[in-house]
């Protein structure tokens, strides 16, 4: 009998499968995760809540996956995406059966006492099964891109449903990101997206609505040049009819909702209500002013004036005890996040690998603006995490599986087979 001895990997072998890692990749949403341990800590004080080391626990498993993500060949997603696929939509279906509600909503699933939230691993499900079909798909027209965008229809419903505006508006723009990356122009996209913004707009506020619909015909016009005139009334018709029937869609959502895209153009309308969030959180990151009010000295975050401050308004708590400066240095490591994003998609050995790259950066990038959009009221408050610092146990272990497939992408873009 043959008694084979586990060899340790040696430390020049450690060397070689990691010599294209991106260390700064891996360093950037380190540095945010204990900033957001900070903040959090900061938020809960007061209240003697402990969310602050469940988010620095949560960070290590985050890391252990991503290392262990890193080390799989992403190539092999290829074989298994419309398994990732099934098992995303399975999913988000068993939180319409049996999942956990939550002011309106059903978003969790409820796992040996801890909420697990579907919605948030389904981010990275959509970027595999996206990039799994439109690597050898090159898109040349709009019609490709209909048939791409398909796979996203699915898994947007089911979160729409929940519902969930914000993890839907995300799934949004993973899917613009990467069509555009394959291909696509952005003059379609546009076109292709304008009846969901028409159908808002309409029941928002009707001039900036009807500005929208001329806005889409020119567009049209110049975007496709093949059948002009048909083309530019077929998309003035399209955003006039979902217009109306956005009128029909508006009684969909739940009161909370229609509440947070009403006050975001006025928050002063219900100051005590709805608009409450907003105000504190503005007048919270004002009195930062440049240096900060100092750790644990925040007056709007000692107070609890913002409640639940240390999930999507943790934006604000920073701002307020760390000041312009402070502010600044996560703008900046949010920025350095999604230039090394870029550089690996543009390096990636192969496509599927570039839109890995590119469908986390959408991600990254749109949850950023309007996470911190919101928080200073230049977007409509929609229950989107900021990525690594707001507390959220999936969110945050989501995140990080999402940077573990593109460093997976840095790592192996040497490896080539025949």
């Amino acid at each position: 009998m043959v008694v084979k001895v586990l060899e340790l990997p040696s430390w020049e072998n450690i060397k070689r499968e990691w010599r294209d890692a991106d260390v700064l990749l891996l360093v950037f949403p380190i540095l945010l995760t204990i900033l957001g341990g900070v903040a959090i800590f900061s938020s809960d004080y007061s209240a003697r809540r402990t969310e602050w080391w469940q988010h620095w626990a949560t960070g290590l498993v985050g890391l252990t996956a991503m290392f262990s993500i890193a080390r799989f060949h992403y190539d092999r997603l290829l074989r298994l995406h419309w398994v990732t696929y099934a098992i995303t939509n399975i999913s988000l279906i068993l939180v319409l059966a049996i999942g956990t509600t939550a002011l309106g909503a059903e978003r969790w699933i409820t796992i040996g006492g801890f909420n697990i939230q579907p919605s948030e691993f389904a981010k990275v499900g959509i970027i595999i099964s996206l990039a799994a079909v439109m690597h050898d798909r090159p898109i040349h027209s709009p019609i490709d891109a209909f048939k791409v965008a398909w796979v996203t229809l699915p898994p947007w419903i089911l979160i729409f449903l929940q519902p969930n505006l914000g993890t839907a508006l995300v799934f949004a723009a993973i899917t613009i990101g990467m069509l555009y990356w394959a291909g696509a122009s952005l003059g379609w996209l546009v076109l292709i997206f304008s009846p969901i913004v028409s159908a808002v707009l309409f029941s928002l506020y009707l001039p900036v609505w009807i500005v929208w619909v001329i806005l889409m015909g020119v567009a049209a016009w110049i975007s496709l040049p093949w059948f002009r005139i048909a083309s530019t009334i077929i998309a003035v018709v399209v955003n006039l009819v979902a217009g109306q029937a956005g009128a029909i869609l508006w009684n969909v959502l739940h009161d909370y909702q229609k509440k947070r895209l009403l006050l975001f153009v006025d928050p002063n309308q219900d100051p005590l209500g709805a608009g409450y969030h907003v105000i504190q959180s503005k007048i919270a990151i004002g009195a930062g002013k440049l240096l900060g009010q100092g750790w644990l000295k925040g007056t709007q975050t000692q107070l609890n004036f913002i409640p639940e401050q240390h999930t999507d308004f943790i934006f604000s708590a920073i701002g307020e005890e760390f000041g312009f400066i402070g502010c600044i240095c996560v703008l900046l490591l949010f920025v350095g996040i999604c230039w090394r994003l870029l550089v690996i998609a543009v390096n990636a050995r192969d496509n599927f690998g570039s839109l890995l790259a590119i469908g986390v950066f959408s991600f990254v990038l749109f949850q950023t603006f309007v996470n911190i959009g919101m928080n200073i009221n230049v977007a409509p408050v929609t229950g989107i995490p900021l990525p690594w610092l707001s507390y959220g146990r999936s969110a945050l272990l989501a995140n990080f599986m999402a940077i573990g497939l593109v460093e997976s992408v840095a790592a192996h873009k040497r490896t080539i087979k025949f």
